[in-house]
């Protein structure tokens, strides 16, 4: 079936085109990593995580979030989603892709990599979390090409399949949980030791991942002959307010929990973020922004007018996928280095360089899925095809 995304006109392979000179651009300026060492990006012996790791944490909820399709469709026969599923499938791909990519150029040398299974430590969070996202990964690559390939010849899945399906939906839940463990699990970093973490990352993947879903499935119907259905894209729209709504909830408890109990240390960083901190505060006007951007998309989506039209939901969920990122693909990691354990202030910025190279990991991912999705949807266009026939 791959042979279908080696097709496609001057828009498909002008889109192919910019995602390869990204893609150029970012690694040009990896290379001149590998070669100078992360002194190139705007880390610092106190702010040790940056814009690779932001993106890896926001990224596997993303990827996580595709659960949300695979539980009402497999397990309680919700066929509205049978034309959305394998796209939520291949999103998770995408994003898995771009989860092990962002570990390996936050590394030094990547190679060492290796030795993660090379000598294996059950003891060390990592280990698990680098066993889950190659597994789930697997899983889905396994599941939707499987699947999509016996819709193709209008034949039913084979039985061996649906075992990896089931055990796929606790394994999308155990990447964020175990992911969110690794800063929940850091006693010296008080912005991140709380009991809620796991909760709150589940929440943001519900939010961020079907957000981005309704956004490409928008997309795919205006740009092919694939419809994924209006009722599926409202249905998921429910799931974006609820699990937003949750995020919400959880962030304030933190909140609450922080400033009630006058504990300076869980202050700090929520002061940091949102007020400044000592005369530093470059982070303020993104996480107000994010503020301001989670507010708006929850009055567009909990008012079911708003909500029924395409228009305004494109708006809310772009607002949902943003407001999101800044909070938890920056606002999140930083917030847990500054200040540091001993209270004082070391900013971090990312370098155009940090950019750049973040940005052709985004290129990869999205050539990955703009060609996933190609096949999807021609093999879609094709069997539809051939039901009209019949």
């Amino acid at each position: 079936m791959i042979e279908k995304a080696l097709t496609g006109g001057s828009r498909y392979w002008m889109w192919i085109s910019f995602l390869l000179a990204v893609i150029g651009v970012g690694f040009i300026f990896y290379l001149k990593q590998l070669s100078y060492g992360l002194g190139i990006t705007g880390l610092s012996r106190d702010v040790s995580w940056g814009l690779y790791i932001s993106q890896f944490t926001f990224l596997v909820g993303v990827a996580a979030s595709a659960v949300m399709l695979v539980i009402p469709y497999y397990l309680h026969d919700y066929k509205k989603f049978g034309k959305v599923v394998i796209l939520g499938e291949f999103l998770a791909v995408a994003a898995v892709n771009m989860c092990l990519l962002f570990l390996l150029v936050d590394m030094g040398q990547p190679m060492r990599a290796l030795n993660i299974f090379l000598y294996p430590t059950p003891n060390s969070i990592i280990f698990w979390d680098a066993v889950a996202l190659n597994g789930y990964l697997l899983l889905n690559i396994v599941i939707g090409w499987t699947t999509l390939e016996s819709e193709r010849y209008s034949a039913p899945p084979p039985k061996w399949v649906k075992p990896l399906i089931y055990l796929s939906i606790p394994w999308a839940v155990s990447i964020h949980t175990v992911t969110a463990f690794l800063y929940a699990g850091l006693p010296g970093r008080h912005y991140w030791l709380t009991a809620v973490m796991a909760a709150r990352f589940l929440a943001s993947a519900f939010a961020a991942g079907p957000a981005l879903l309704i956004i490409l499935s928008i997309i795919v119907r205006r740009l092919s002959k694939f419809d994924p259905g209006r009722e599926p894209i409202q249905a998921i729209s429910k799931i974006v307010t609820y699990a937003m709504l949750a995020n919400v909830f959880f962030f304030l408890l933190e909140v609450f929990t922080a400033f009630y109990s006058g504990i300076p240390e869980h202050m700090y960083a929520f002061q940091y973020l949102f007020v400044g901190l000592e005369g530093h505060g470059k982070l303020v006007p993104l996480m107000w922004l994010s503020v301001i951007l989670a507010a708006a998309a929850l009055i567009l989506l909990v008012n079911p007018g708003t909500r029924k039209n395409e228009k305004t939901l494109l708006v809310a969920c772009a607002a949902v996928f943003v407001s999101l990122w800044i909070d938890k693909g920056f606002g999140l990691i930083v917030g847990g280095f500054v200040p540091n354990p001993f209270e004082r202030v070391t900013e971090y910025w990312p370098t155009l360089a940090e950019a750049l190279i973040t940005l052709g990991v985004w290129g990869i991912g999205a050539l990955i899925l703009t060609v996933l999705y190609k096949v999807a949807v021609s093999v879609r266009e094709e069997t539809a095809g051939a039901d009209t026939e019949r």
